[in-house]
């Protein structure tokens, strides 16, 4: 298969998973190059407008519409031709009593509920894509609300769909950190699988940036700190996250909360599957260079991706941007992004050349491990809040002469007036040197008494370094005063 030639019933059997693993591997291939293929795959895994279908089908089921008999079952929807916007139920013998929108919503005594699932009130649509959708739901014995993870139908009939789905749920609960978002329970061999988790009234980081742009720097280093913490618990299950990107950080609302959702792409770090040739999953912008590359990676990938979040939350966009995903992903193994500082520059020195170090294209080059770098990220925060108090970690805190000058060309006020002591300095330093004339070069008069040019020279040389001294003094001033106001 190749770019001039798009097979879209190829598409639909990968999500069948009817394709051989060398058909799979050329329909990777040629996904990269081809939108086309992107938006169709995108469709066949169910749109926005199959969901609309699925939502108006799920209420009909809760006010009894489609069955006179009251049994309010709702049926699988099968899609009928090449688009999954139009959708079949089959007999109701094919139906299993456990199956959710698959084989019933019970009435609920809310009427504004769109039904039940098993012990699950369910009451609203949370949101929905590609690979499912999210239900809000209530427990009435717990008293608690929950968030109902639901598998796209046209998904369910993947085996590998349903094997991702089932590993989200198994990485998930081996991590107990309140940076992960938790699983309670998980549905997984019905026809449609779900999973269940607890109600968080939150956003995702990526709405929060559409919405403001970029982060104050504080913001950053929070949010950093805690998506480190999440990794940190992760990494030590020995599970390798591949997808940190902002639409898979929820923050809580009200509080600082953080939380990294998503495992569905996790997998153990020694698992030799992740360097499958031709198979490249996570997002490109976000994704590390090996990871892009297809190589082996290993928990350093997931340091590159939290560094691409950084950049994103400093700047207000991702690091690598182009026109197809073939360009990003080129542009993640070959090029460095653009500076911070010329973005925004707001941006302390340090935390840019934090981030940069994080997104090193060698992993070699990177923090080592996340708890490392979450440790750096509390001790940044504290710096932040009380500068004077608490200093920067030593690890990141760069030569103070070449700090300051860093900072320094970020701000043009401050070039001038440096520049100008510097020249003062130069100036006065010059006219010192210059050297009186000898006592030899002079005629003198019978009475007059020659001087040593010994004495000359020593007493010349003393106010030469008091002057250095006092203006050593003076610029050790000027730099105290300059790094308090650019920290």
């Amino acid at each position: 298969m190749n770019a001039s030639a798009c097979e879209f019933d190829l598409l639909q059997q990968s999500l069948d998973d009817r394709l051989t693993e060398a058909q799979e591997e050329r329909l990777a291939e040629h996904l990269v190059d081809c939108e086309s293929c992107r938006e169709k795959l995108e469709q066949l895994a169910a749109g926005p407008q199959a969901w609309q279908r699925i939502e108006t089908c799920l209420k009909q089921e809760a006010s009894g519409e489609h069955f006179p008999d009251g049994s309010h079952r709702v049926s699988t929807l099968i899609p009928t031709g090449p688009s999954s916007t139009s959708f079949a139920y089959p007999h109701p013998s094919d139906v299993r009593p456990q199956d959710f929108a698959v084989d019933f919503l019970r009435p609920s005594a809310n009427p504004d509920a769109l039904g039940t699932l098993n012990n699950i009130e369910i009451r609203s649509i949370i949101g929905h894509g590609g690979n499912g959708v999210v239900l809000k739901g209530f427990q009435e014995e717990l008293n608690r609300l929950v968030a109902v993870k639901v598998m796209a139908p046209p998904l369910a009939t993947s085996a590998a769909a349903r094997l991702r789905f089932a590993r989200e749920a198994q990485a998930t609960a081996a991590i107990t950190h309140p940076n992960v978002m938790p699983i309670l329970t998980v549905h997984s061999g019905g026809q449609l699988p779900y999973l269940v988790m607890p109600y968080v009234d939150c956003e995702s980081l990526q709405q929060r940036l559409d919405r403001e742009g970029p982060l104050p720097a504080v913001d950053v280093l929070r949010i950093g700190h805690q998506v480190a913490n999440g990794l940190a618990a992760a990494h030590a299950q020995g599970l390798v996250h591949r997808d940190v990107k902002p639409a898979n950080i929820l923050l809580e609302k009200g509080v600082d909360r953080v939380m990294l959702t998503d495992f569905g792409l996790a997998r153990a770090a020694d698992d030799a599957s992740l360097t499958r040739t031709g198979l490249i999953a996570g997002t490109p912008q976000y994704m590390s260079p090996e990871q892009a590359r297809g190589d082996a990676i290993d928990t350093r990938s997931d340091l590159f991706s939290l560094g691409s979040v950084m950049y994103a939350m400093a700047t207000g966009r991702p690091p690598f941007r182009a026109e197809t995903t073939y360009g990003i992903l080129r542009r993640v193994t070959d090029e460095q992004p653009r500076q911070i500082c010329e973005i925004n520059s707001d941006v302390p020195a340090w935390l840019s050349g934090m981030i940069s170090r994080l997104m090193a294209k060698s992993a070699e080059d990177r923090f080592g491990a996340a708890d490392h770098v979450a440790s750096l990220l509390e001790d940044c925060i504290a710096h932040v809040q009380q500068p004077r108090a608490n200093a920067l970690p030593e690890e990141l805190n760069p030569p103070r002469f070449r700090r300051v000058l860093t900072s320094l060309l970020r701000k043009p006020i401050h070039v001038l007036v440096f520049g100008t002591f510097l020249l003062v300095a130069a100036v006065l330093m010059s006219l010192r040197t210059t050297p009186e004339p000898k006592p030899s070069q002079l005629v003198p008069s019978a009475n007059e008494v020659t001087m040593e040019p010994e004495a000359t020279d020593a007493n010349w040389d003393a106010g030469l370094y008091e002057d250095i001294q006092e203006i050593n003094e003076e610029l050790d001033e000027l730099l105290e005063s300059l790094e308090l106001e650019t920290e």
